[in-house]
């Protein structure tokens, strides 16, 4: 075989290994993308159609929506895949869930991606509310997203035929219980027909109690997570007005209430008053038969309420080309527009002022202007219970806060027990 013969096969095998092992061009590119929700419907359908419509604008690019469950579900697959070898690109985790990512070093900061200035400028452009939990340790290591924050919901009819004003929220505890009295209604045995309020306590107990804390000026964490405030007196007040409201004022069901029930129990005029997220907002005005309102949470020392819902996350361990792909996604899925439909077909709020600038978004609150209302909240607004350890801590204070409720501890005894246990929880990180 002559050398130039060799020298032939040589090149034409070199090339050949170098076709196989080279890393993916971006035109190969596949974002594994974990989404909480367990079951298809319309969020799963919106969900595919962005990802299709990204593809088609960035060729070569594909996203694969990955439906993994509930938040909590969610993040323990991703971490799970992660730690075997299987990263994720990116996720919708809980916003509250930044330190347990970036306590298992799984999260890429936002700020080593958005190197560019108009990248740096996005960055800057979603609400400081939102914001919150989505910064630590002097970086940003998530974009806001399916944003949320818990409002209050009311049935015009019924508080019009208790003789309120219809096209009123009461602004304030005192408001809020004394218009529950009234629009709770009984028999002549004393069996409840209609209740004036429910704050659901069965599931996201903490989130909601978190914007009584905050309205009677307390927060309930510290900005680092590793201290909680749970015995403070105020949280102890918080706690009984909570508590009173069924075992005193009896203007909600006794024991604990369920939160995926209250929605249908509002549309069933089972009660006046409903606490939930603005994420049922698009569910309620799809469903109800009745006109009703959309207040912010009622008032003690000032108007207060915590941000839910999920941010986007970009993983660890995936190649550089990788995360500058899911870093456009995540950028074209925050866009003001995206925002805007995102937020007009669900009901989360869009998480900048660029996107309430829309002419969309614009059209939208004329027509439905209850859907501002969380919007505005936001100036009130901190971020939920994020803490180290944060699934521990977090069942150790619902557990407490279900125990005062249910009557099984006082609110004293039952916010100095959840304090001790996470005292105890959280002493490493201190």
């Amino acid at each position: 075989m002559s050398d130039l013969t060799r020298r032939g096969l040589a090149a034409a095998a070199f090339a050949m290994f170098a076709a196989t092992t080279a890393p993916a061009s971006a035109a190969d590119i596949e974002l594994r993308f974990y989404y909480p929700i367990a079951v298809s419907g319309p969020i799963t359908k919106l969900v595919d159609e962005m990802a299709a419509e990204f593809a088609k604008s960035h060729p070569g690019v594909t996203v694969k929506p990955i439906y993994a469950g509930d938040y909590v579900q969610t993040i323990g697959k991703a971490l799970t895949a992660m730690k075997g070898g299987d990263v994720p690109d990116m996720a919708i985790l809980l916003a509250a869930d930044i330190i347990t990512l970036t306590d298992e070093d799984a999260g890429v900061a936002m700020d080593d991606l958005a190197t560019e200035p108009e990248d740096k400028a996005w960055l800057a452009g979603f609400y400081p509310a939102f914001m919150e939990n989505a910064k630590l340790g002097g970086k940003t290591w998530a974009v806001p997203f399916q944003r949320s924050t818990p409002v209050l919901y009311w049935n015009k009819d019924l508080f019009k035929e208790a003789g309120l004003d219809p096209d009123k929220a009461p602004q304030t505890w005192d408001e809020m219980r004394a218009f529950a009295r009234k629009t709770t209604k009984k028999d002549a045995s004393g069996n409840v027909g209609q209740w004036g309020l429910e704050i659901p306590s069965d599931g996201n107990t903490s989130w909601l109690f978190t914007g009584l804390a905050t309205a009677n000026d307390v927060r309930l964490v510290t900005a680092e997570g590793t201290k909680t405030n749970f015995a403070d007196p105020k949280v102890v007040e918080a706690l009984t007005f909570f508590r009173d409201l069924s075992t005193v004022d009896a203007v909600q069901p006794k024991g604990l209430t369920s939160w995926g029930a209250a929605p249908r129990d509002f549309l069933e005029k089972k009660f006046a008053m409903i606490w939930t997220t603005t994420g049922n907002l698009s569910n309620i005005r799809k469903n109800a038969t009745f006109p009703f309102g959309v207040g912010m949470l009622p008032a003690k020392a000032h108007f207060g309420a915590p941000t839910g819902g999920g941010n986007f996350y970009i993983f660890k361990g995936v190649s550089a080309e990788r995360q500058k792909a899911a870093f456009e996604f995540v950028k074209w899925m925050t866009t003001p527009e995206n925002s805007a439909k995102w937020s007009i077909a669900t009901g989360y709020v869009a998480t900048s002022p660029a996107a309430w600038a829309t002419d969309a978004m614009k059209a939208y609150v004329a027509d439905f202007p209850q859907a501002a209302v969380a919007r505005d909240q936001l100036r009130h607004a901190v971020s939920e219970i994020t803490v180290h350890e944060g699934q521990r801590v977090m069942k150790v204070f619902n557990d407490n806060l279900q125990a005062a409720l249910v009557g099984a501890k006082t609110p004293e005894a039952a916010m100095k027990d959840a304090q001790g246990e996470a005292e105890r929880i959280l002493e490493a990180y201190r």
